[in-house]
Order: structure tokens, then sequence, then C-alpha cells
């Protein structure tokens, strides 16, 4: 058994004791004339054949193969480990102590490899002694593993085939399977302590050693710990702490300089693209890993900086898509590396939609069928609705950017289905920022942009501050009037809009002269409208019952002050919108010109656009 602190002592003589000196010229013993020089990596040692002879069966080789009987002189080249580790060898060949440890282990395996140090020479060998110290003290210890693994680096190709790291890397997984067991009966026994506490306990403690690895010894370690069944959420840990540790600071001069992005790499960009790389590719691929969004965005922007290859950053885009209706505004605010573009990455941001788009797409194929009852996913319809609200949000956040083309802008507004938002109103007013950002537009440019914006669908709020927007086209202001009337008739008439979903029904039916294909569709299509329609009228509903528990406030306190039942009902009517949070305007006159002069002149109420 080799202790861990592992010494090699020596049963020579005091007289015999080598004695090592700092001269350029080393000279193992000095009072003793050697008769062998070894020159290893530019040092010379000046030994004696007889102890290197007795040991090492290659020195007894090169000796025997000399032409020359009286050989004085030997050169080892590609020595592992270097002259330094030459040393620890002839210390060993004499007989003096040193210690083995798990940073100087690795270099004597692979030294005494190279010097066939067997036990066909000695019994006890300096292989057998190195061995020994690997299986009884390294290989038993996870953090030890991980110490030698990191050693072995800097070594030649002679590492791998005395397969030393694989031995390593089947220790730490081993090790980490023996710790997940121990930590799963310790988890058990704090049932009463916070979430937090627990998995701190279960992997906080060897995450952070596995982080001093290189990539590639790291990634090896990962995919063993992945076949021996260590829990993915240890693997997802152990991947956020690498890169945290390895990208950390990364990327800042590019985003302060982005004609930095368009030079050539350098080497430590380089190393840093392949670390991005292959954490990505060991990420679990398990759809119900909780790994965190904001470390997937700062992935995705790491891989943008660092130019990453494609299928990296398609593959990020692609699991962000699955879960963007949990998305933040933040995080899509990616900052774009292009001279002369916007200031925001927009095309990641349009990628993200299309494949979340056509994720959506996938999950109504599949619930959608000759056999079903059409009315599709519940949950894709509720995701779609907040991502639509999280689209305008960022379109009103980058339409500020003096930069951002117009392409750009619309080709984000068009690629939302209709059904994707069920009030308008911010979209309105991310367009009517976009304007006010970007006034040299032309007039045929500025109605391309407003003729996505449904009129029905505006509040009443938003409605208001269109008839007296300046911006906006004089068609479109036109519409809102046109939009704001109708609203009003069928308010009082109490229609409630029941008349357009019926006509939209109505509109819709197949016709039997029409493919099975174009039913289909067909049906698909009224489906969405259907769920549009529905959503609408649960805001409407929601606000009306708003408007009876004001109503009955209003007769309850008619008698402290003035109001009448009338006159509520008259402010009622006019608050019907998403945005009131006032009183509504009394409607004093219902002729369609009063109506329109009124909407351009008499208007107090205004809409905020920041």
């Amino acid at each position: 058994m080799v202790s861990e602190n592992s010494s090699l002592s020596s049963k020579r003589s005091p007289a015999t004791t080598p004695k090592f000196c700092n001269s350029f010229t080393t000279r193992i013993f000095a009072d003793v004339a050697g008769d062998i020089t070894i020159v290893v990596d530019g040092e010379s040692f000046l030994l004696h054949k007889f102890p290197l002879m007795t040991l090492s069966g290659k020195i007894r080789k090169m000796v025997a193969d000399a032409k020359v009987s009286t050989v004085s002189s030997l050169e080892l080249l590609n020595f592992p480990g270097g002259h330094q580790t030459f040393e620890l060898a002839m210390k060993f060949c004499y007989g003096m102590n040193f210690e083995i440890t798990t940073f100087n282990v690795t270099r004597l395996r692979c030294a005494a490899e190279y010097l066939e140090m067997t036990e066909e020479y000695k019994d006890q060998n300096l292989i057998s002694r190195t061995e020994s110290y690997l299986k009884d003290i390294v290989f038993q210890d996870l953090q030890k593993s991980v110490e030698v693994l990191s050693t072995c680096e800097m070594l030649p190709p002679l590492v791998e085939q005395i397969e030393i790291p694989r031995r390593c890397v089947e220790s730490i997984a081993m090790n980490a399977c023996k710790e997940q067991l121990a930590s799963g009966l310790s988890r058990l026994e704090c049932d009463g302590e916070s979430r937090e506490l627990k998995e701190d306990c279960v992997i906080a403690w060897w995450v952070e050693d596995l982080s001093v690895l290189r990539i590639d010894f790291f990634q090896r370690v990962i995919c063993a710990m992945g076949r021996m069944g260590v829990r993915s959420e240890s693997i997802m840990a152990s991947l956020m702490h690498y890169a945290q540790s390895s990208l950390k600071g990364i990327g800042k001069s590019q985003f302060l300089n982005p004609s930095r992005a368009n030079s050539s790499p350098t080497t430590m960009e380089l190393d840093q693209r392949t670390i991005v790389e292959t954490l990505m590719s060991l990420m679990p691929a398990d759809k119900n890993s909780s790994i965190p969004l904001t470390f997937m965005f700062g992935m995705l922007k790491m891989a943008i900086i660092l130019g990453a290859a494609i299928p990296c950053r398609l593959e990020l885009e692609r699991r962000i898509s699955l879960r963007l209706e949990t998305v933040s505004l933040d995080d899509l605010l990616i900052p774009s590396l292009q001279s002369g573009d916007s200031l925001f990455d927009v095309d990641t941001v349009h990628r993200l939609l299309e494949n979340f788009l056509q994720r959506i797409e996938e999950e109504e194929a599949d619930d959608y069928g000759y056999d079903s009852d059409g009315f599709g996913s519940t949950s894709s319809h509720g995701s779609l609705l907040k991502v639509g609200q999280l689209i305008d949000a960022y379109l009103a956040e980058i339409a500020t950017d003096p930069y951002l083309s117009m392409q750009k802008f619309v080709g984000l507004i068009e690629i939302l289905p209709e059904y994707a938002r069920v009030i308008d109103d911010g979209l309105y007013r991310a367009v009517d920022i976009y304007l006010k950002a970007h006034p040299a537009l032309t007039e045929q440019e500025c109605k391309k942009i407003c003729k996505f914006i449904d009129c029905q669908k505006l509040s009443q709020e938003a409605c208001n501050h269109a008839a007296q927007n300046d911006r906006l086209p004089l068609q479109m202001v036109v519409q809102v009037l046109y939009c704001e009337q109708l609203r009003l008739k069928n308010a009082v008439s109490g229609s409630s809009g029941d008349g357009l979903l019926s006509q939209r029904i109505s509109s819709g039916i197949p016709s039997a002269a029409m493919s099975p294909r174009d039913n289909y569709a067909s049906l698909r299509r009224e489906n969405r409208e259907l769920k549009l329609e529905i959503s609408r009228m649960r805001v409407r509903l929601s606000e009306l019952e708003k408007e009876q528990m004001f109503m009955k406030q209003g007769m309850i306190d008619k008698a402290g002050n003035g109001r009448t039942f009338l006159t509520s009902l008259s402010k009622g009517i006019g608050r019907i919108g998403i945005f009131s949070s006032q009183g509504g305007r009394k409607c004093q006159k219902s002729s369609r010109k009063s109506r329109a002069s009124e909407g351009k002149t008499g208007r107090s109420r205004k809409y905020s656009v920041s």
C-alpha cells in the first residue's frame, strides 16, 4: 500500500548519498566521478551506469546497442515531463527520498514507461510504485482524480497510451455517482430545509472542481457522467459554472468597438469559441431539463460575439424558441456587432420567432384532424398571445433606433399571424414611436407600416390618440373615426360585436365543392378567428363587469355627489377599453358629422407614447 505522502527511501550508506547542485551541468554524485552523461532538454546529468542499467530497460538497451563499448554520453529525446521529471526518476534509481503527489505522479508514470522501469528488472520498480499510488489514493477520491487529470494536459501522447486520462475520467464519474447516492440520503434527512440548500448540498462542492479542466477533458468527464447516470441537474450546473469561469468578461471589447468583430480572431478567442461550441453540444437533450433562459441567452450572445459555428447558434435559437413565451424583454435586446446596422440584433429575434411559430404550427397540426373537434390546443394559443405581447413590446423598444431599417421593422410585424393579437394597442404604440423616430419616411412608407394595424382591435383610448395623431396617414385616421363610431353604436344598442362574429362564422363555412384539404385549412382559419373573438369578448365582458360595479357604486353615492344612474351609464359606455382608467367622456351627439368633428377637435384624453 502506498500512502498519500509516499516517499522513496534509500538504503545506501551516507558516504555514497548523491548530492544535487544547481549548476547547468547537474551532477548526481559530488564525491564519486560519474561514468555516463545523459542530456535531457539541454540539461546534462553526470550519472553512473550501474544503478541506471539495473532499473531502466531503455538505458540498458541504449548502452548495449552503442557501437563504442565505453559509451559515455546519451541523449533522451522528447522525455515526458522534461528534465525535472528525469531528475525525480534518477533519484528513484539512486534510492533517494522524494514524495509522490497528485501533481507529479502522472509525469513519473510517463517517465517510468519511457525508461521501461518494469518489474522485469526490479520488484516494486517505478511503474509499480506509481500505479499503486494511482489505484490506492487517486482513483478513490474525486478531487484527487480531477487534480491528476488536469496534469495530463501538457504531457505527450504517451499519457493516453497508458490510459491515465481514461481512468481518471471513469473515476470522476464513478465517484460522482457515489456522491449522488449519498446526497440522496442526506436530502431525505433535510426535508424541512429550503430547496436551494438541498441543491447546494448535492452538487456545489464538486461542480467547482471540474472548472479547472481543459475543455476536451471536461467534455470527456461530462459524457462519462451522463453514461453512468448522473442527474441532468448536476450536469447542467457543471456546464453553467464552467461557462461562467471560462468565459467571464468576454465580448465587452466587441460591444464597445464593433469594428473589432471584423478582425481576425486571436488564439484566445478561438479557444473560447471552442468552449462555447463544446458546452452547447453537452447540454442535456431532455426537453424537460430546466436550463435557465438567462444562461441560454448568455450562451447565444457569446456564440454571436465569438463567431461560433452556425449549427451551434441555430441549436441555441431552437432551444430558446421552445420557451419563447417565458422570455423577458431584456433577454431579447441583443446588441448588434455589425457596423452601420441597427443597434439591436433583429435578425436573431426574427429567427427565434420563426422557430416558435413553426413549433406552434406543428402542435396545432397534431391537435387537428378529421376525427377531432377542431378546436386545437388552448395552451398553444395562450403561448402565441404572450409572444404577441412580447414582440409588440420589443418593437416599441427598438423603434427609437435611428438605424433600424423599415424592412426589418415590418418583417417582425408581419411574421406574427393576425390571431396572435387580441388588442392592437401595443402594435400601434410601436408604430407611432417608429414614425416619430424616423420623420424622413415618405407617405407610402407610412401607409405600408400602418396597414398592419387593425383599427377594430384598438381600444377607445388608443383610438382617441390615433384620431389626433398627425404622424398617421389620413386614410388611417378616417378608419379609426369610423371604427370608433361603430363601437359607440354597438355599445348603445348592446350588440357588443355579436354581428361581426356571426358574419365571420357564416362567411367561413366551407363549401361542399372544396377539397378535404381546403376544408381542413378553412376550419383551422375559422378556429383561430373563433378563439380570437372569444378572447376579445372576454376582455369586453371583464370591462362591462367593471362598469357594472362602477354604476352600482354611483347609485349608492348619488345622494352625496349628485350623480344619477343615467350619468353613470353614459360614462360607462364611454369607458369600454382596456387602458381606460378615468371616467369616460359623455356622448353628447350621435350623428356621423358631429362625431367626426368631435374626434378631431374635442377630445381631451391623451394616449402616451414613450
